[in-house]
């Protein structure tokens, strides 16, 4: 993009102090992300102090030129999610997902990558669970990556059946028939569930709570982590 005006809602995913006052800011938007330098915003005065914020949805305008850093104009403050900064449980994970994202964003301007910031930040402010939080973050940053899950067939290659037992197998990446196995019908069907749907519905699932624990291994281990 050069010599553009561009006008989008962003989140803060990384901020560096540059020279004696500006910042260079990473954000996610529904662009992509954008690289951009919010000159002044250091000086007591500034009127972009206060409005770029982490753990901030923004409304910003940003000028972009012929350097890979646009020229943030105004921006305002849509909503600050003041309940992550007050709890370290909650901003650890908040982090944890931005720098995730920044990651991802760096190779993808995927769209959906500030729809699940967006999501995810919101409910970890408005109290969800944050292990179901965490799951359903983990399980759709694969799923915006270009990573499958494979929900539908085991190890094998058999299709998955609802009174199925089953392991997870981490060298394939697949569940694999084992009697006894802790993973059930039920558990696969909240993962679908999870990577279809908004985080807001997985909230809604009765009995989720006692599932949540093993699907987070799983998700966890998906990921590497």
């Amino acid at each position: 993009m050069q010599n553009k005006d561009i006008r989008t809602n962003a989140y803060v995913l990384r901020r560096t102090n540059y020279g004696e006052a500006d910042r260079i800011l990473n954000l996610i938007t529904p662009l992509g992300k954008i690289l951009a330098i919010a000159k002044s915003v250091r000086k007591e005065k500034s009127k972009l102090a206060g409005s770029v914020e982490m753990f901030s949805l923004i409304d910003v305008n940003i000028h972009q030129g012929k350097s890979e850093f646009g020229v943030i104009t105004s921006a305002k403050m849509i909503r600050f999610y003041d309940k992550i900064i007050c709890d370290l449980s909650k901003m650890e994970l908040a982090a944890f997902v931005l720098k995730k994202i920044s990651v991802a964003a760096e190779h993808s301007d995927n769209p959906e990558f500030f729809k699940i910031t967006d999501q995810v930040l919101s409910a970890i402010n408005d109290g969800v669970s944050l292990e179901l939080v965490e799951v359903w973050f983990l399980l759709n940053y694969l799923r915006a990556s270009g990573e499958q899950v494979n929900l539908y067939r085991d190890t094998d290659g058999d299709l998955l059946t609802p009174d199925g037992e089953y392991e997870w197998d981490f060298g394939d990446d697949a569940l694999m028939k084992r009697a006894g196995g802790r993973i059930s019908g039920n558990e696969i069907k909240m993962m679908r569930l999870m990577i279809s749907t908004k985080l807001l519905t997985s909230t809604k699932v009765k009995g989720s709570e006692k599932m949540i624990p093993l699907i987070l291994h799983i998700a966890r281990g998906l990921n590497k982590l």
